[in-house]
């Protein structure tokens, strides 16, 4: 129902007066049309952001679910095939923007928006825009590690872009102060708001061109402090990740607090969690080459007392060698040794004047107990009985020799088959293969043998065989 005139009203294609209308009663059917004549004509392509609550989703494809906010909730329809790609971002809690036509379902008379366009609100959509981006750069190949240049390990002179009011830049200062102190040149740059993003890729082109146009940069930090993804949202511009990427010097990022990620992180050389750590990352080797030096001192003052420990030893072992090796000395040495061999020749000569001595006395003593012409006598005696045994001994042994031999004639002519065969026995060959013939089954009717008598040989040839029992 719109207004018009202070008499009139509208009533469907009609006019009637207040009285008229106070008299005629309409159906809940013209009511409802009615609304929704005024509604979808009026709530056309309308944009509206809550929480999404009570979503179910049918077997159909369509989805019902309710769009509400602390102080309202709204009917809500998404049809099969609508929504484009935020469709699947619908889930419940999820907070959304949603495009569409406010419409009015007249079978159970309420009014309900009618999806045909989901976005994901407020951190999701600018998460979703982030991952966007990161997708399209990576597949550029601007994150490609390949592509990552070599952070210096003593830079000497570092730019520095931040924003020069920022807890960034004193946390970075503190840290490099008092850990060495390199020479900064300060790019100052807004690191929050919407041109944030082209001041730092600006300051990074500068950078940049003083260092081509020969004066000394080692190094680029990019940075600054903690905040929302808001607040973060310039690092995360296409802008900043081109310039990071196509600086000649190498870009160090350090964006927020240690969980956050942006796209200034993927585009540069090195990404540190905080600015803070950052500057530790600068300072290390310096720290590291300074405990080296230090230590370098000690290890050296070792080294050089270990060398002169050496040196006075091998000193000490010449000058002894020196004087063993002395004319003087060599000359004591040998008449030292001249004195011991002389005492040790006399000592040897007068042991061997002792045995001697000794030997001699014995010697008299035993020729005086024993008379050597009786002795003398029983040696020849003992020589003739072995002269004569030795003149007996060939003979008899001759003797015993041969007739040891006639014994073995007689043994062998006793064994001899020729004696075999003088006492009437003989000896049968086959004639053909020359074997002895032992057993009459052995040869056949008509086998041609050979048979040694004493004196001669028989041949004849077999006409019967026959086997003898034992």
């Amino acid at each position: 129902m719109a207004c018009g005139s202070k008499s009139q009203w509208e009533f469907g294609s009609e006019l009637f007066s207040p009285a008229e209308i106070a008299r005629k009663a309409e159906t809940v059917s013209e009511l409802t049309l009615q609304l929704k004549r005024q509604i979808e004509g009026n709530f056309i392509d309308r944009r509206v952001a809550g929480e999404v609550s009570n979503y179910r989703l049918q077997s159909s494809g369509h989805a019902y679910f309710v769009l509400k906010d602390p102080g309202a909730q709204l009917s809500c329809v998404l049809f099969r095939g609508q929504g484009g790609a935020g469709r699947a971002a619908l889930k419940e809690g999820a907070q959304v923007v949603l495009s569409g036509d406010l419409t009015v379902y007249e079978v159970r008379g309420h009014y309900q928006l009618r999806v045909s366009d989901v976005e994901v609100a407020g951190v999701g959509a600018l998460q979703a825009a982030f991952e966007r981006l990161k997708a399209r750069l990576a597949a550029e190949g601007l994150f490609d590690s390949n592509r990552k240049r070599m952070i210096p390990k003593f830079p000497v002179q570092i730019g520095l872009v931040t924003s020069p009011t920022g807890a960034a830049i004193r946390d970075v200062l503190h840290v490099l102060q008092r850990r060495f102190s390199p020479m900064i040149l300060l790019e100052p740059v807004r690191v929050q708001g919407s041109s944030a993003a082209s001041e730092i890729a600006a300051a990074i082109g500068r950078l940049n061109r003083y260092a081509t146009q020969g004066g000394r940069v080692d190094l680029i930090l990019v940075t600054r402090g903690g905040g929302s993804i808001e607040d973060l949202w310039c690092f995360n511009e296409e802008c900043v990740a081109r310039a990071i990427a196509s600086s000649v010097v190498p870009v160090i990022s350090a964006v927020g607090h240690e969980i956050d990620f942006t796209i200034a992180d993927f585009a540069a050389d090195l990404r540190a969690a905080t600015p803070s750590a950052a500057a530790e990352i600068l300072s290390e080797q310096y720290v590291a080459s300074r405990g080296f030096v230090h230590e370098s001192g000690n290890r050296l003052l070792a080294a050089v007392e270990a060398e002169l420990r050496l040196a006075e030893e091998d000193l000490n072992r010449l000058r002894h060698r020196l004087l063993r090796m002395h004319p003087r000395r060599r000359l004591e040495e040998r008449a030292q040794r001249l004195d011991e061999a002389i005492e040790a020749l006399k000592q040897a000569l007068l042991r061997n004047l002792k045995e001697r001595r000794r030997d001699l006395a014995g010697r008299h003593q035993r020729l005086s107990a024993v008379r050597p012409a009786v002795r003398l006598r029983g040696w020849r005696l003992s020589l003739d009985g072995v002269i004569q045994r030795l003149s007996l001994l060939p003979a008899a042994e001759l003797e015993r020799q041969r007739r040891a031999l006639k014994a073995l004639e007689a043994r062998l002519r006793l064994l001899s088959p020729q004696s075999v065969l003088d006492r009437g026995y003989s000896l049968t060959f086959d004639a053909t293969t020359g074997k002895l013939v032992r057993d009459s089954i052995v040869v056949g009717v008509g086998t041609l043998l050979r048979t040694r008598l004493a004196r001669g040989v028989v041949t004849s040839v077999v006409t019967e065989t026959k086997k003898l029992e034992s």
